[in-house]
Protein backbone atom coordinates (compact mmCIF):
# COMPACT_ATOMS: atom_id res chain seq x y z
CA UNK A 1 0.00 0.00 0.00
CA UNK A 2 1.43 3.35 -0.77
CA UNK A 3 0.45 7.10 -0.45
CA UNK A 4 2.70 8.29 -3.63
CA UNK A 5 1.40 11.25 -4.79
CA UNK A 6 2.91 13.37 -7.70
CA UNK A 7 1.35 16.55 -6.69
CA UNK A 8 3.01 16.25 -3.00
CA UNK A 9 6.88 16.12 -3.95
CA UNK A 10 9.46 15.46 -6.61
CA UNK A 11 10.03 12.32 -7.98
CA UNK A 12 13.34 10.61 -6.19
CA UNK A 13 15.64 11.34 -9.23
CA UNK A 14 15.95 15.12 -8.98
CA UNK A 15 16.58 14.69 -5.12
CA UNK A 16 19.25 12.14 -5.27
CA UNK A 17 20.92 14.23 -7.44
CA UNK A 18 21.15 17.57 -5.53
CA UNK A 19 22.32 14.38 -2.94
CA UNK A 20 25.12 13.46 -4.74
CA UNK A 21 27.58 16.16 -2.82
CA UNK A 22 26.49 15.32 0.14
CA UNK A 23 26.94 11.79 -0.34
CA UNK A 24 30.18 12.09 -1.91
CA UNK A 25 31.38 14.55 1.09
CA UNK A 26 29.68 12.16 3.43
CA UNK A 27 31.86 8.69 1.70
CA UNK A 28 35.10 10.80 2.24
CA UNK A 29 34.60 11.87 5.63
CA UNK A 30 33.78 8.22 6.90
CA UNK A 31 36.34 6.85 4.42
CA UNK A 32 39.05 9.39 6.48
CA UNK A 33 37.98 8.13 9.57
CA UNK A 34 38.01 4.54 8.59
CA UNK A 35 41.99 4.90 7.28
CA UNK A 36 42.72 7.00 10.62
CA UNK A 37 41.20 4.01 12.53
CA UNK A 38 42.82 0.95 10.56
CA UNK A 39 46.41 2.79 11.52
CA UNK A 40 45.61 3.65 14.91
CA UNK A 41 44.90 0.05 15.48
CA UNK A 42 47.69 -1.56 13.69
CA UNK A 43 49.93 0.70 15.50
CA UNK A 44 48.36 -0.52 18.65
CA UNK A 45 48.47 -4.13 17.72
CA UNK A 46 44.63 -4.34 17.45
CA UNK A 47 42.55 -5.01 14.88
CA UNK A 48 39.91 -2.21 13.51
CA UNK A 49 37.82 -4.58 12.16
CA UNK A 50 36.99 -6.23 15.42
CA UNK A 51 36.46 -2.87 17.22
CA UNK A 52 33.82 -2.57 14.56
CA UNK A 53 32.41 -5.68 14.50
CA UNK A 54 32.72 -7.54 17.09
CA UNK A 55 32.68 -5.44 20.55
CA UNK A 56 30.15 -4.23 22.84
CA UNK A 57 26.56 -4.09 21.56
CA UNK A 58 27.71 -5.59 18.48
CA UNK A 59 28.08 -9.08 19.80
CA UNK A 60 24.88 -8.79 21.11
CA UNK A 61 23.18 -8.09 17.99
CA UNK A 62 25.08 -10.99 16.46
CA UNK A 63 24.27 -13.33 18.78
CA UNK A 64 20.16 -12.55 18.33
CA UNK A 65 21.28 -12.45 14.64
CA UNK A 66 22.30 -16.47 15.13
CA UNK A 67 20.93 -17.67 17.86
CA UNK A 68 17.51 -15.19 18.63
CA UNK A 69 16.10 -14.07 22.10
CA UNK A 70 17.36 -15.91 25.40
CA UNK A 71 20.53 -15.15 26.21
CA UNK A 72 21.86 -13.08 29.07
CA UNK A 73 24.47 -12.53 31.67
CA UNK A 74 24.62 -12.98 34.98
CA UNK A 75 26.40 -10.14 36.94
CA UNK A 76 28.04 -10.71 40.16
CA UNK A 77 26.03 -7.40 42.10
CA UNK A 78 22.69 -9.71 40.55
CA UNK A 79 22.17 -7.56 37.31
CA UNK A 80 20.76 -9.13 34.82
CA UNK A 81 21.92 -8.42 31.64
CA UNK A 82 19.35 -9.64 28.88
CA UNK A 83 19.35 -9.64 25.15
CA UNK A 84 15.63 -8.86 25.07
CA UNK A 85 16.78 -5.52 25.54
CA UNK A 86 17.95 -4.97 21.85
CA UNK A 87 15.54 -4.42 19.38
CA UNK A 88 15.14 -6.69 16.41
CA UNK A 89 15.43 -4.84 13.30
CA UNK A 90 19.18 -5.02 12.60
CA UNK A 91 19.58 -8.58 14.09
CA UNK A 92 16.65 -9.69 11.53
CA UNK A 93 18.44 -8.13 8.47
CA UNK A 94 22.28 -9.33 9.36
CA UNK A 95 20.09 -12.53 9.61
CA UNK A 96 18.57 -12.13 6.22
CA UNK A 97 22.15 -10.91 4.77
CA UNK A 98 23.72 -13.73 6.20
CA UNK A 99 20.92 -16.37 4.73
CA UNK A 100 21.25 -14.69 1.31
CA UNK A 101 25.31 -13.91 0.89
CA UNK A 102 28.41 -15.98 1.71
CA UNK A 103 28.44 -12.87 4.60
CA UNK A 104 29.00 -14.05 8.17
CA UNK A 105 26.58 -13.06 11.20
CA UNK A 106 29.38 -9.96 11.87
CA UNK A 107 30.22 -9.07 8.19
CA UNK A 108 26.12 -8.58 7.78
CA UNK A 109 25.91 -6.36 10.34
CA UNK A 110 28.87 -4.30 9.71
CA UNK A 111 27.64 -4.17 5.79
CA UNK A 112 23.94 -2.96 7.23
CA UNK A 113 25.56 -0.24 9.03
CA UNK A 114 27.42 1.23 6.15
CA UNK A 115 24.78 1.12 3.77
CA UNK A 116 22.12 2.92 7.02
CA UNK A 117 24.14 5.62 7.28
CA UNK A 118 24.06 6.38 3.39
CA UNK A 119 20.73 6.11 3.65
CA UNK A 120 20.81 8.12 6.65
CA UNK A 121 22.91 10.98 5.31
CA UNK A 122 20.48 10.86 2.16
CA UNK A 123 17.68 11.33 4.43
CA UNK A 124 18.93 13.58 6.52
CA UNK A 125 19.95 15.92 3.11
CA UNK A 126 16.24 15.34 2.09
CA UNK A 127 15.00 17.05 5.41
CA UNK A 128 17.22 19.73 5.55
CA UNK A 129 17.03 20.34 1.61
CA UNK A 130 13.33 20.73 1.95
CA UNK A 131 13.60 23.28 5.01
CA UNK A 132 16.34 25.31 4.35
CA UNK A 133 17.89 24.75 0.56
CA UNK A 134 20.49 22.07 -0.87
CA UNK A 135 23.21 23.79 0.32
CA UNK A 136 22.35 23.54 3.78
CA UNK A 137 21.41 20.01 3.38
CA UNK A 138 25.03 19.49 2.42
CA UNK A 139 26.11 21.18 5.45
CA UNK A 140 24.22 18.93 7.82
CA UNK A 141 25.44 15.96 6.34
CA UNK A 142 28.66 16.96 7.08
CA UNK A 143 28.24 18.15 10.28
CA UNK A 144 26.49 14.83 11.01
CA UNK A 145 29.72 12.80 9.27
CA UNK A 146 32.28 14.94 11.66
CA UNK A 147 30.44 14.48 14.84
CA UNK A 148 32.90 13.76 17.76
CA UNK A 149 31.34 9.95 17.62
CA UNK A 150 30.39 10.11 13.57
CA UNK A 151 32.88 6.39 14.25
CA UNK A 152 29.75 4.65 15.03
CA UNK A 153 28.33 5.41 12.01
CA UNK A 154 30.65 2.66 10.58
CA UNK A 155 29.55 0.16 13.31
CA UNK A 156 27.66 -2.79 13.14
CA UNK A 157 25.32 -0.83 15.64
CA UNK A 158 21.77 0.18 15.20
CA UNK A 159 22.10 4.25 15.49
CA UNK A 160 22.71 4.54 11.78
CA UNK A 161 19.45 2.18 10.71
CA UNK A 162 17.59 4.50 12.88
CA UNK A 163 18.56 7.60 11.86
CA UNK A 164 17.70 6.63 8.03
CA UNK A 165 14.24 5.60 9.15
CA UNK A 166 14.03 8.48 11.28
CA UNK A 167 15.04 10.97 8.98
CA UNK A 168 12.85 9.44 5.75
CA UNK A 169 10.25 9.02 7.79
CA UNK A 170 10.09 13.03 8.97
CA UNK A 171 11.26 13.94 5.63
CA UNK A 172 7.69 11.82 4.64
CA UNK A 173 5.62 14.27 6.88
CA UNK A 174 7.11 17.36 5.48
CA UNK A 175 5.66 16.61 2.27
CA UNK A 176 2.80 15.01 3.01
CA UNK A 177 3.01 11.45 2.75
CA UNK A 178 1.60 10.22 5.77
CA UNK A 179 1.22 5.68 5.34
CA UNK A 180 5.01 6.10 4.35
CA UNK A 181 5.68 8.12 7.12
CA UNK A 182 4.16 5.95 9.63
CA UNK A 183 5.46 2.78 8.06
CA UNK A 184 9.34 4.07 8.54
CA UNK A 185 7.75 5.08 12.62
CA UNK A 186 6.79 1.40 12.48
CA UNK A 187 10.14 0.08 11.67
CA UNK A 188 12.34 2.76 13.48
CA UNK A 189 9.72 1.47 16.87
CA UNK A 190 11.61 -1.70 15.74
CA UNK A 191 15.38 -0.84 15.84
CA UNK A 192 15.71 1.45 19.24
CA UNK A 193 13.64 2.66 21.79
CA UNK A 194 14.15 6.49 21.26
CA UNK A 195 11.60 4.74 18.28
CA UNK A 196 9.36 6.07 20.52
CA UNK A 197 10.12 9.93 19.24
CA UNK A 198 9.33 9.27 15.48
CA UNK A 199 5.91 7.81 17.06
CA UNK A 200 5.30 11.63 18.34
CA UNK A 201 6.02 13.14 15.75
CA UNK A 202 3.31 11.45 13.69
CA UNK A 203 1.35 11.40 16.36
CA UNK A 204 2.21 15.06 16.95
CA UNK A 205 1.91 16.65 13.34
CA UNK A 206 -1.28 14.53 12.88
CA UNK A 207 -3.45 15.88 15.76
CA UNK A 208 -2.25 19.30 14.56
CA UNK A 209 -3.96 18.85 11.06
CA UNK A 210 -7.11 17.60 12.30
CA UNK A 211 -7.22 20.18 14.43
CA UNK A 212 -6.53 22.04 11.54
CA UNK A 213 -8.80 21.25 9.49
CA UNK A 214 -11.88 21.46 12.38
CA UNK A 215 -11.12 24.84 12.78
CA UNK A 216 -10.89 26.27 9.05
CA UNK A 217 -14.72 24.13 8.75
CA UNK A 218 -15.65 26.82 11.14
CA UNK A 219 -14.51 29.49 9.75
CA UNK A 220 -16.77 31.39 7.41
CA UNK A 221 -16.98 29.99 3.83
CA UNK A 222 -15.49 26.81 4.43
CA UNK A 223 -17.85 24.54 3.01
CA UNK A 224 -15.95 23.08 0.55
CA UNK A 225 -18.23 19.65 -0.62
CA UNK A 226 -16.79 17.66 2.57
CA UNK A 227 -12.98 17.69 1.09
CA UNK A 228 -9.89 18.43 2.93
CA UNK A 229 -9.67 22.19 3.60
CA UNK A 230 -6.16 23.33 2.15
CA UNK A 231 -3.64 24.59 3.99
CA UNK A 232 -3.67 27.72 5.90
CA UNK A 233 -0.49 30.24 4.37
CA UNK A 234 2.31 30.41 7.27
CA UNK A 235 1.38 27.64 8.65
CA UNK A 236 4.21 25.26 10.22
CA UNK A 237 3.07 21.46 11.01
CA UNK A 238 4.73 18.39 10.25
CA UNK A 239 3.47 18.17 6.48
CA UNK A 240 5.07 21.82 5.97
CA UNK A 241 8.74 23.68 6.17
CA UNK A 242 10.08 27.10 6.46
CA UNK A 243 12.17 26.94 3.76
CA UNK A 244 13.50 28.75 0.73
CA UNK A 245 11.11 30.04 -1.27
CA UNK A 246 11.05 29.45 -5.10
CA UNK A 247 13.05 31.42 -7.58
CA UNK A 248 15.82 31.83 -3.98
CA UNK A 249 18.61 34.49 -5.04
CA UNK A 250 21.95 33.10 -5.57
CA UNK A 251 24.62 33.38 -3.24
CA UNK A 252 27.49 35.65 -4.27
CA UNK A 253 30.54 33.50 -4.00
CA UNK A 254 28.49 29.85 -5.39
CA UNK A 255 25.75 31.63 -8.21
CA UNK A 256 24.48 27.76 -8.54
CA UNK A 257 23.68 27.27 -4.83
CA UNK A 258 20.81 29.36 -3.83
CA UNK A 259 21.35 30.68 -0.28
CA UNK A 260 19.65 29.15 2.30
CA UNK A 261 17.87 31.84 4.63
CA UNK A 262 16.71 30.51 8.02
CA UNK A 263 12.58 31.53 8.33
CA UNK A 264 11.47 31.89 4.34
CA UNK A 265 8.45 30.51 4.06
CA UNK A 266 8.05 27.41 0.85
CA UNK A 267 4.44 26.56 -0.58
CA UNK A 268 3.20 23.89 1.71
CA UNK A 269 2.27 20.42 0.14
CA UNK A 270 -1.20 20.04 -0.62
CA UNK A 271 -3.14 18.07 2.51
CA UNK A 272 -3.15 14.96 2.24
CA UNK A 273 -7.11 13.00 2.59
CA UNK A 274 -8.39 12.42 6.58
CA UNK A 275 -8.37 8.69 6.04
CA UNK A 276 -4.12 8.74 4.97
CA UNK A 277 -3.28 11.13 7.61
CA UNK A 278 -5.30 8.51 10.30
CA UNK A 279 -3.69 5.40 8.86
CA UNK A 280 -0.43 6.54 8.90
CA UNK A 281 -0.88 7.65 12.83
CA UNK A 282 -2.38 4.01 13.08
CA UNK A 283 0.92 2.29 11.63
CA UNK A 284 3.18 4.67 13.55
CA UNK A 285 3.47 2.64 16.74
CA UNK A 286 2.94 -0.81 15.85
CA UNK A 287 6.77 -1.47 15.96
CA UNK A 288 7.80 -0.42 19.00
CA UNK A 289 4.11 -1.56 20.91
CA UNK A 290 4.62 -4.73 19.25
CA UNK A 291 7.71 -5.67 20.32
CA UNK A 292 7.29 -4.07 23.96
CA UNK A 293 3.85 -6.29 24.08
CA UNK A 294 5.70 -9.51 22.76
CA UNK A 295 8.30 -8.98 25.55
CA UNK A 296 5.99 -8.84 28.23
CA UNK A 297 4.22 -11.72 27.10
CA UNK A 298 7.78 -13.33 26.98
CA UNK A 299 8.56 -12.39 30.91
CA UNK A 300 5.04 -12.84 31.82
CA UNK A 301 5.29 -9.52 32.89
CA UNK A 302 3.00 -8.50 30.43
CA UNK A 303 3.31 -4.49 29.30
CA UNK A 304 6.30 -3.80 32.24
CA UNK A 305 8.24 -6.90 31.12
CA UNK A 306 10.42 -4.70 28.94
CA UNK A 307 11.06 -1.65 31.39
CA UNK A 308 11.92 -4.83 33.72
CA UNK A 309 14.60 -5.86 31.16
CA UNK A 310 15.82 -2.58 31.05
CA UNK A 311 16.37 -2.13 34.83
CA UNK A 312 18.09 -5.34 34.42
CA UNK A 313 20.80 -2.88 33.05
CA UNK A 314 20.06 -0.66 35.66
CA UNK A 315 18.90 2.00 33.15
CA UNK A 316 15.87 4.02 33.49
CA UNK A 317 14.22 7.51 32.58
CA UNK A 318 14.48 9.47 36.30
CA UNK A 319 14.28 12.93 34.52
CA UNK A 320 17.71 13.58 34.39
CA UNK A 321 18.61 13.42 38.17
CA UNK A 322 21.35 10.68 37.62
CA UNK A 323 23.04 12.65 35.10
CA UNK A 324 22.81 15.96 37.08
CA UNK A 325 24.59 13.67 40.32
CA UNK A 326 26.76 12.41 37.66
CA UNK A 327 27.67 16.32 36.58
CA UNK A 328 27.96 17.25 40.20
CA UNK A 329 30.28 14.58 41.40
CA UNK A 330 32.60 15.86 38.51
CA UNK A 331 33.41 18.96 40.77
CA UNK A 332 34.59 17.22 44.02
CA UNK A 333 38.75 16.73 42.18
CA UNK A 334 39.94 19.55 40.27
CA UNK A 335 40.93 17.68 37.52
CA UNK A 336 37.84 16.53 37.03
CA UNK A 337 36.06 19.61 37.53
CA UNK A 338 37.35 20.16 33.82
CA UNK A 339 34.71 17.33 32.66
CA UNK A 340 32.21 18.70 34.36
CA UNK A 341 32.25 22.39 33.21
CA UNK A 342 32.74 20.85 29.65
CA UNK A 343 29.67 18.56 30.32
CA UNK A 344 27.30 21.80 31.86
CA UNK A 345 28.62 23.31 28.35
CA UNK A 346 27.04 20.78 26.01
CA UNK A 347 24.28 20.27 27.63
CA UNK A 348 23.80 23.99 27.55
CA UNK A 349 25.02 23.76 23.90
CA UNK A 350 22.19 21.15 22.76
CA UNK A 351 19.68 23.24 24.62
CA UNK A 352 20.53 26.54 22.67
CA UNK A 353 20.42 24.65 19.69
CA UNK A 354 16.75 23.79 20.50
CA UNK A 355 15.37 26.49 21.04
CA UNK A 356 17.03 28.27 17.95
CA UNK A 357 15.28 25.43 15.96
CA UNK A 358 11.67 26.62 18.02
CA UNK A 359 12.93 30.87 16.84
CA UNK A 360 13.42 29.82 13.67
CA UNK A 361 9.87 28.08 13.30
CA UNK A 362 11.22 24.53 12.05
CA UNK A 363 8.22 22.42 11.59
CA UNK A 364 6.61 20.64 14.28
CA UNK A 365 7.70 16.86 13.57
CA UNK A 366 11.15 17.90 13.71
CA UNK A 367 10.58 19.45 16.81
CA UNK A 368 8.94 16.81 18.69
CA UNK A 369 11.20 14.18 17.03
CA UNK A 370 14.53 16.16 18.60
CA UNK A 371 12.36 17.01 21.71
CA UNK A 372 11.98 13.34 22.63
CA UNK A 373 15.45 12.12 21.25
CA UNK A 374 17.11 14.94 23.59
CA UNK A 375 14.50 14.26 26.60
CA UNK A 376 15.20 10.17 26.30
CA UNK A 377 18.99 10.43 26.29
CA UNK A 378 19.54 12.80 29.06
CA UNK A 379 17.33 11.93 31.61
CA UNK A 380 18.18 8.19 31.18
CA UNK A 381 19.66 7.35 34.26
CA UNK A 382 22.56 5.14 33.01
CA UNK A 383 25.23 4.64 30.96
CA UNK A 384 26.33 8.49 30.89
CA UNK A 385 29.29 7.49 28.68
CA UNK A 386 26.71 6.47 25.86
CA UNK A 387 25.13 9.81 25.68
CA UNK A 388 27.03 11.58 23.14
CA UNK A 389 25.94 8.19 20.54
CA UNK A 390 22.33 8.10 21.85
CA UNK A 391 21.77 12.06 21.15
CA UNK A 392 23.43 11.03 17.28
CA UNK A 393 19.97 10.52 15.90
CA UNK A 394 18.88 14.19 17.07
CA UNK A 395 20.09 15.17 13.64
CA UNK A 396 17.60 18.43 13.03
CA UNK A 397 19.58 20.36 15.95
CA UNK A 398 22.55 20.63 13.26
CA UNK A 399 20.13 22.51 10.98
CA UNK A 400 21.08 26.30 12.69
CA UNK A 401 24.88 24.85 12.65
CA UNK A 402 24.14 23.84 8.61
CA UNK A 403 22.87 27.08 7.78
CA UNK A 404 25.70 29.30 9.62
CA UNK A 405 27.92 27.21 7.37
CA UNK A 406 26.26 27.39 4.67
CA UNK A 407 26.60 31.08 4.41
CA UNK A 408 29.93 31.19 4.72
CA UNK A 409 32.05 31.05 1.35
CA UNK A 410 32.49 27.57 -0.42
CA UNK A 411 36.62 27.56 0.38
CA UNK A 412 36.12 28.24 4.06
CA UNK A 413 33.38 25.32 5.03
CA UNK A 414 35.97 23.13 2.99
CA UNK A 415 37.94 23.97 5.24
CA UNK A 416 36.14 24.31 8.58
CA UNK A 417 34.58 20.68 7.53
CA UNK A 418 38.31 19.25 6.73
CA UNK A 419 39.88 20.49 9.98
CA UNK A 420 36.64 18.90 11.92
CA UNK A 421 36.81 15.66 10.17
CA UNK A 422 40.43 15.67 10.47
CA UNK A 423 40.23 16.27 14.23
CA UNK A 424 37.31 13.64 15.15
CA UNK A 425 38.70 10.82 12.92
CA UNK A 426 41.59 10.99 15.57
CA UNK A 427 39.23 11.59 18.20
CA UNK A 428 37.20 7.98 17.14
CA UNK A 429 40.35 5.88 16.67
CA UNK A 430 41.66 7.12 20.17
CA UNK A 431 38.04 6.50 21.64
CA UNK A 432 37.88 2.95 19.47
CA UNK A 433 40.74 1.85 20.85
CA UNK A 434 40.30 2.78 24.86
CA UNK A 435 36.88 2.86 26.57
CA UNK A 436 34.88 3.13 23.65
CA UNK A 437 30.92 2.69 23.47
CA UNK A 438 29.46 0.66 26.40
Amino acid sequence: MTDRDTRVAPSHAPLLRRALPALLGYAAVRALGLVVLALWSAARGKSAYTLLTARWDSLWYTRVAELGYGYEVRLPNGDVHSNLAFFPLLPWLERLLHAVTPLSYADAGFAVGLLASLAAACGIFAVADRVYGPRAGVCAVLLWAVLPVGIVQSMAYSESLFTALAAWSLYALLIGRWITAGTLAALAGLTRPVGAAVVAAVWVAGVLSFVRDRSAMHMPGADNGGRAPAPTPGATDGMQAPARAPGAHATSHNPQIPEAPADAQAPSAPRAPAWRRALGMAIAPLGAAGYVLWVGRRTGKGVLGYLDIQAGWRNGFDGGFAFARFVADKFTSFPSAFAGVGLIIGVALLLWLYATGIRRRQPVALLVYTGVVLALALCASSYFGSKPRLLMPAFPLLLPLACALARLRTSRSVLVTAGLAVATSAYGAFWLNGSGPP
